[in-house]
């Protein structure tokens, strides 16, 4: 199968670019610059310059493959409204595309927060928030089911890690921590954040392509939930820092995020696709401690 898969040259992209060709699989990867081209191409696939903002791109690169796998957001959470503005605009191109034409489309949701107990496949996304746009955005996606496209979202949670390389959310609790010298939480830290290893969801998302029914939502879900203090003990005793309690506001917008308990739960999709994690767990790569110095 051809794939176009956005944000192909970036940390999630990467791992599955390299995951569909080792299937072998053919991959087409957005590439904004050249130095995320030559990433790509480094990577045995071939890139498609553009930027993932321009609908004529995402409409050329979805034409010319046999299904299309999302996963660019923007970074900058400083502007998150205009990233998920550009992501609904992408849903909305690629899917008038893959209509009627029955190829997959498998898209990069987030896990919900269900209170008082793990969420599921079963659950609603979240659409209210700062981020709830973006679960607006995954129901659209799985909305396409009903316009011929084998639509389906993978939710990843709140850290997708990789030891040495990236930690989700973990990362900016890296970052505060070496800025401010105190490895931070919110609240009394009891809430749970879950997690998965950058491999293992690269695993499921190739799975997804290959084989998720129209209107399928799957969880890549490790480990069910973490506390948010156990991930700061890890982080601070990894760099020799104390823990300690921060309010919510010290993290900017996302500090409403943090303050929230979210564990979620794969046991479905476990059952249903066969999907095992293999890969170490986050308090496993933290403790390693083998952090990237980020610029």
């Amino acid at each position: 199968m051809r794939v176009f898969v956005t944000g192909a040259s970036g940390g999630i992209g990467s791992a599955v670019t390299a995951e569909l060709i080792a299937a072998g699989h053919q991959v087409l990867g957005l590439a904004r610059s050249d130095a995320s081209a030559q990433r790509i191409t480094d990577a045995g696939a071939t890139p498609l310059r553009g930027d993932f903002s321009d609908p004529a791109v995402l409409r050329a690169g979805a034409e010319q493959v046999d299904g299309v796998i999302n996963l660019a957001f923007s970074n900058d959470f400083s502007n998150l409204e205009q990233g998920i503005a550009d992501e609904a605009q992408a849903v909305r191109v690629i899917g008038e595309v893959l209509a009627g034409t029955g190829k997959p489309f498998v898209h990069a949701g987030g896990t919900p927060v269900v209170p008082g107990r793990p969420s599921t496949e079963a659950d609603p996304n979240n659409t209210e928030g700062p981020v709830g746009g973006r679960g607006h955005n995954a129901n659209a996606v799985i909305a396409l089911a009903d316009l011929g496209v084998r639509s389906s979202v993978v939710r990843l949670p709140r850290s997708v890690h990789l030891r040495g390389e990236a930690y989700g959310f973990c990362s900016m609790l890296i970052g505060a921590a070496r800025q401010s010298g105190v490895s931070a939480y919110v609240g009394d830290g009891s809430q749970r954040w879950p997690a998965v290893n950058r491999l293992d969801a690269a695993r499921l998302f190739r799975i997804a392509l290959e084989d998720a029914e129209p209107g399928t939502v799957l969880h890549a879900v490790a480990d069910e939930g973490d506390t948010m203090l156990s991930l700061a003990q890890a982080i601070g005793t990894a760099l020799d820092l104390p823990a300690a309690a921060v309010p919510a506001e010290q993290f900017g917008v996302l500090g409403q995020v943090f303050a929230f308990d979210q564990p979620s739960s794969s046991a479905v999709t476990r059952e249903r696709f066969g999907w095992q994690p293999e890969h170490p767990s986050l308090l496993e790569d933290l403790a390693a401690g083998d952090y990237p110095v980020l610029g």
